[in-house]
């Protein structure tokens, strides 16, 4: 076993939320947990009693008390949490109603603006009231096509303040990838943006904005978000309003519509590569109480903190950071390039605004150490705690990068789960070590498993990672599939009444968690069964190359590995390149992970949040269609996959 690279100190265990609901829990059933490892096998085998303490733990309040906590316990889906009782997303973050800064905007141009709570309260009860005034009511969808701003998070807010249900895709969303959407939900309003700005360039949005108008007959109001032109002449809009003269308005909702535990509160969407984005549709109560335990005891958030989470309103970590403001902390947002106007951009704004949890991914992280950025030299850093990451898994050398470059006392931890459970299945934790390439625990409540193919529970051991038991935060359904059939297809189909979540991953002997990529993707050259993780964890310790991705090909009846990489500027792919990286490869890995083919290209494809999209490139390789290419930030990177003589 190697040694942790990050331990937290005595001090940190003892004032740590997490040793506080466990001394809680101890007390209430007289019980002794002799490690967190402890508390999460009793948090999994006693569901009723955990998900009841942590209500009361996180100062959740029901306005009607709930009948009965779980009920359904051995059915997914199927599983009913706190059945009768009712509850209001909204007014829980907004709880703290003072004059404490709840938001901070910044973006490329080094605009800068603040919120209280008081303010975001206010803003808020008027979008809402002018929302009831439009027609909204309860049930209906309202749609954002937004920039990471405050006003996203006013309009979400105001939104499910009235029992409406709110859904995003970010601006940097082609017509057709927004379209492929927000048509499947049929929204009443959309909040849109004039354009946005990215790496210094200005994106218009308008001609989509309209276009989206005359296609989704469901639409009945725009509501305008200037982010390029504040005097913006929207005429040609029809049924337009500008958002800050709604505002404007002095009327205000005096209470939040109490709704049931389950009742729909986001649709959020798969990436799309493969066909039409599913819309999974999360519940209010089981996002509230999801996010608080991730927040408050697995990333030990305070009202004191001050946390960002680079990221765009079409990922599930916007909706995971906002719900911040239930604790009282600061959030930090950030719309734009977090290259732009250079790669300290970012940790520019942890020093500004005293940033003491970060959210970043591990294409960030990569990107940042290869342009040889020393944030740790050039930056004073102390107020920063913890790194998070998420998007891809951190490869070990990201892990030194980080202790090396960064912060040398800072806890890094990579956390997994996705839009799927708008959550984590495994994540930080205040009270335990970090390895280094090991996210550090499974989150509290889940009972993950990892499943060989005969769906034997395995440990040590690579397989295909599984949820046993239900947790609220499972989607209640997919809008628009009347018969639960694509959602049964997507998590119980290949394990019956187990959630199997799609990623190859392995549980290590101290409880922490390895992710080797996803299993839908995975490499079987001779039937044996390889993460493409665990290839870039090794080819990306080469300078000389950016990134990389590997897919498999069939060739004389068999799967071989095909790998490509995106040079560094002025650095080609010589053959003592090739021959070194397949000898590291086998060394480090196996014979079975090396390459057949070692290729070069200018670019490698992207969904909009980042992800690199294997499944995309396999189909391009062998001559099939890929499905929905609106799904890709940079669909011309395909181009480069095409038509390639090495590979016939």
């Amino acid at each position: 076993m190697t040694d942790p690279i990050w331990k937290p100190s005595a001090e940190i265990i003892a004032r740590s939320q997490l040793t506080a609901l466990m001394s809680q829990v101890s007390k209430k059933y007289n019980l002794q947990f002799s490690d967190y490892h402890s508390l999460h096998l009793w948090s999994v085998s006693h569901p009723e009693e955990f998900w009841t303490q942590l209500v009361q733990f996180t100062g959740i309040e029901f306005s009607t008390p709930w009948k009965q906590v779980l009920t359904n316990a051995g059915k997914m889906p199927g599983a009913k949490w706190f059945e009768g009782g009712r509850l209001n997303f909204a007014r829980h973050l907004l709880r703290h109603n003072n004059d404490k800064i709840a938001l901070i905007f910044h973006n490329e141009q080094r605009e800068r603006s603040s919120l209280t709570y008081a303010e975001l309260n206010q803003q808020v009860r008027r979008l809402a009231f002018q929302l009831k005034a439009l027609g909204v009511q309860i049930g209906d969808r309202v749609a954002g096509y937004l920039p990471n701003r405050p006003e996203t998070i006013i309009a979400m807010l105001a939104t499910t303040s009235i029992g409406a249900i709110w859904s995003s895709c970010s601006p940097d969303f082609g017509y057709h990838g927004v379209f492929d959407r927000f048509q499947q939900i049929t929204p009443k309003i959309l909040f849109a943006c004039d354009g946005h700005i990215y790496n210094g360039k200005k994106h218009s949005t308008l001609s989509n904005i309209i276009s989206l108008q005359e296609t989704i007959p469901s639409l009945e109001h725009i509501i305008i978000v200037p982010n390029l032109d504040h005097a913006q002449d929207i005429t040609n809009i029809k049924n337009s309003f500008l958002f800050e003269s709604l505002l404007r308005s002095s009327g205000e909702i005096t209470s939040f519509e109490e709704l049931p535990f389950d009742h729909p509160l986001y649709i959020l969407f798969s990436s799309g590569t493969t066909g039409v984005p599913k819309c999974i549709t999360h519940g209010a109560g089981g996002t509230l109480l999801q996010h608080l335990k991730e927040l408050i005891l697995h990333t030990d958030l305070r009202k004191e903190d001050t946390i960002t989470y680079f990221t765009t309103c079409g990922w599930m970590m916007w909706n995971w950071l906002v719900s911040s403001l239930a604790v009282g902390a600061t959030i930090v947002l950030y719309d734009g390039s977090p290259l732009h106007p250079g790669p300290s951009r970012l940790f520019d704004l942890i020093d500004q605004e005293k940033i003491t949890i970060f959210g970043t991914s591990a294409k960030f992280l990569t990107s940042v150490e290869k342009v040889g950025l020393h944030p740790q030299h050039s930056h004073s850093l102390t107020s920063l705690r913890t790194i998070l990451s998420t998007g891809s898994p951190l490869v070990p050398s990201n892990y030194d990068f980080v202790y090396e470059k960064i912060k040398s006392d800072v806890q890094l931890s990579s956390i997994s789960g996705g839009t799927d459970i708008i959550s984590c299945f495994a994540l930080g934790n205040p009270n335990l070590p970090v390895y280094r390439g090991e996210l550090q625990c499974i989150g509290l409540g889940l009972a993950v498993q990892i499943f060989d193919d005969n769906g034997n529970s395995i440990v040590g051991d690579k397989g295909e990672l599984v949820c046993t038991k239900p947790f609220p935060s499972m989607p209640i359904y997919f809008w628009n599939d009347k018969d639960g059939e694509l959602f049964h297809h997507a998590y119980f189909e290949q394990f019956p009444n187990v959630w199997a979540h799609g990623d190859f991953a392995q549980i290590t002997n101290h409880g922490g968690l390895i992710i080797y990529g996803r299993s839908d993707t995975l490499l079987k050259p001779g039937g044996i069964r390889i993460g493409t993780a665990e290839i870039y964890r090794e080819v990306e310790r080469f300078p000389e190359i950016l990134e990389s991705i590997a897919i498999g090909q069939l060739y004389n009846g068999d799967i071989r590995i095909i790998l490509f990489v995106k040079m560094r500027e002025n650095c080609p792919l010589t053959e003592d390149l090739i021959n070194t990286l397949r000898q590291t490869i086998k060394t480090q890995l196996s014979p079975h992970h090396v390459p057949a083919k070692i290729l070069s290209v200018t670019d490698i494809p992207r969904t909009v949040s980042g992800k690199i999209v294997e499944l995309a490139v396999q189909n391009v390789v062998a001559g099939r269609p890929v499905k929905n290419i609106d799904a890709l930030a940079n669909p011309e990177a395909l181009d480069y996959f095409r038509n390639r003589s090495e590979l016939l």
